[in-house]
């Protein structure tokens, strides 16, 4: 530790001439400085902001506890990020023409969206799906679309992350089986199925059944892939839909890090062991627009992570410890007026989650705002990344801005922050109690309205939105959006009745009273999903089965 008393002393004298005369002449923009999570950002950092810290227990060295400054020895200096571009629309030949397209251009690993009915496990000819089908993602009913969306694709050779939740288990069902008819041994499958139902609860609201039954899916899930996919990461718990809700950057912390003890507790009281499986937990976050604090929000969630899981369960792996996460850029940072101005954002953004050290980057695209991405836009996204991987030089060195007073005393700020809220989520009785009572909902509730009023009272400043705005043209700039096909829910629909009318119906209904039965009992559900999908099962007869079953949550 430093001894800071000199310092101290010298810089009070600094305040009280050379500081004081330029304050006379030139007063500051404002009384106060706050990142866009309402702290305050000090005029100045020094050596007595952080006069408490311990380099060896509380940063260390890349790839060792406590995992500050890295997960990995080496970091970008021996294998660059993933670069991933989160694509799905339509159809599945649509969207297997926009992977195969990223993949000529270098994008280095896949990212599913899907639409709401598949999200919700409804059919694409449900009456709820009418609408909804493939605009917010690719519509997926059975195998056959699963086999078409990665048609051409070598899953062997390319890793895949999936943004599904309370279907989770049903469509890794699907790419497993995939995985199959492709040849590609289990060993060598890589990749990340979303399955963190809590936060659907908290901010998302994609949840089918009550919390128990959910649990019990994801730990299913869990067991499964540690036995037969074991590259597999089962889980990635999120940060980005909290923050996307209008959390803080401590709130998003602390938020997801509690999700991800329910999802510990829930595994070790299903008889798995802590390092047995936790070394495959995986972890997503946003990233916003104030570089300092974002890299700091990452370096805290690591160090934070890496003390729980030693400490509160007792992992002995330093692989059980190392908080790997996945990052994309903030959705609702991008504005409709003056788009143009998204690439920046969003190069910041980036910027943030490479110097907070993420092991897989998603960049939006310009035009996010608007419509969904055009090839022009998304091109540009992964060009962002490609530019910061090659010319920037911030993946040339371990945790650049390690040592920095002000990024060090806001990492140990939002570290103390978000222990906070662990404590008091503990003292509720955990992560389910509390967002039963409404507790983290109503936090990021009034974090997100505060930070609106903030906004409407030009107290937080948006580029063309609050100031710096400049007038339309009449009839508007032309800008070309994508646009989806109206005729695209009807041929998904055709598609879909014509599976069903070849399958082989007998294997059909052999395979979902099987699973039905599981489902009554506790055998693990998954080997029975992964028979369901191979006989044409649907998302939606497939979470109907479980429906009856489980029941569904209604939030109160």
């Amino acid at each position: 530790m430093t001894d800071t008393s000199d310092i101290k002393k010298q810089r009070t004298a600094w305040e009280s001439a050379t500081l004081k005369k330029a304050l006379d002449r030139f007063p500051e923009r404002r009384e106060q400085f706050e990142t866009p999570s309402g702290q305050e950002v000090a005029r100045l950092y020094g050596p007595e902001d952080i006069d408490e810290l311990d380099y060896v227990n509380d940063l260390g060295f890349p790839g060792d506890a406590p995992f500050t400054r890295g997960v990995q020895p080496t970091m970008y200096r021996g294998r660059l990020w993933t670069m991933r571009q989160y694509a799905g629309f339509a159809t599945a030949v649509e969207t297997n023409q926009r992977y195969r397209y990223l993949l000529d251009r270098g994008q280095t690993g896949l990212s599913v969206a899907f639409d709401l009915p598949t999200q919700m496990g409804y059919d694409s000819d449900h009456e709820m799906s009418q609408g909804e089908v493939g605009r917010t993602g690719v519509a997926i009913d059975s195998l056959e679309d699963m086999e078409t969306l990665f048609d051409q694709i070598p899953l062997g050779d390319v890793s895949t992350s999936m943004t599904i939740n309370s279907t989770a288990a049903v469509l890794l069902s699907m790419y497993l089986a995939l995985c199959e008819r492709q040849g590609v041994e289990p060993k060598k499958i890589r990749g990340t199925i979303q399955n963190d139902i809590l936060k659907e609860y908290i901010a998302r609201g994609t949840y089918i059944f009550p919390p128990e039954p959910s649990m019990r899916v994801i730990t299913d899930l869990f067991s499964y892939c540690k036995d037969n996919v074991p590259s597999w990461n089962p889980i990635s718990i999120s940060g980005y839909h909290i923050r996307e809700a209008g959390s803080t950057a401590s709130q998003e912390v602390a938020f997801t890090l509690i999700d991800g003890i329910a999802y510990v507790q829930a595994a070790l009281d299903a008889g798995l062991a802590v390092d047995g499986f936790a070394g495959r937990l995986s972890f997503f976050f946003a990233s916003h627009n104030n570089l300092l604090e974002e890299v700091a929000k990452f370096r805290a969630a690591r160090r934070l992570w890496g003390h729980i899981m030693r400490e509160r369960f007792g992992a002995e792996k330093p692989k059980s410890c190392a908080l790997r996460f996945h990052t994309q850029t903030c959705g609702h940072t991008l504005t409709a007026q003056q788009p143009d101005n998204n690439v920046v954002r969003v190069a910041i953004q980036a910027l943030a989650a490479v110097m907070g050290g993420t092991q897989s980057l998603h960049t939006n695209s310009f035009d996010e705002a608007l419509a969904l991405p055009t090839e022009k836009a998304v091109t540009t996204a992964l060009r962002t990344q490609q530019i910061l991987a090659h010319e920037s030089g911030v993946a040339d060195t371990l945790d650049p801005l390690a040592g920095s007073y002000a990024v060090e005393a806001m990492t140990n700020r939002i570290e103390a922050d978000a222990k906070a809220y662990i404590d008091k989520v503990d003292e509720l009785g955990g992560a389910v109690k509390a967002i039963e009572a409404g507790y983290i909902q109503k936090e990021i509730a009034d974090a997100a309205y505060r930070t609106q009023m903030n906004i409407e009272k030009n107290q937080q400043i948006i580029v063309g939105l609050n100031k710096f705005v400049e007038e339309e043209k009449a009839g508007g700039e032309k800008r070309e959006i994508l646009r989806l096909d109206p005729n695209m829910e009807r041929s998904q629909v055709q598609r879909l009745q014509a599976v069903r009318a070849r399958r082989d119906e007998a294997a059909h209904k052999k395979a979902m009273a099987a699973l039905t039965q599981a489902a009554k009992g506790d055998e693990n559900l998954m080997p029975h999903m992964v028979t369901a999908v191979k006989a044409y099962a649907t998302v939606g007869e497939i979470s109907d089965a479980l429906r009856e079953i489980f029941g569904v949550y209604r939030a109160s």
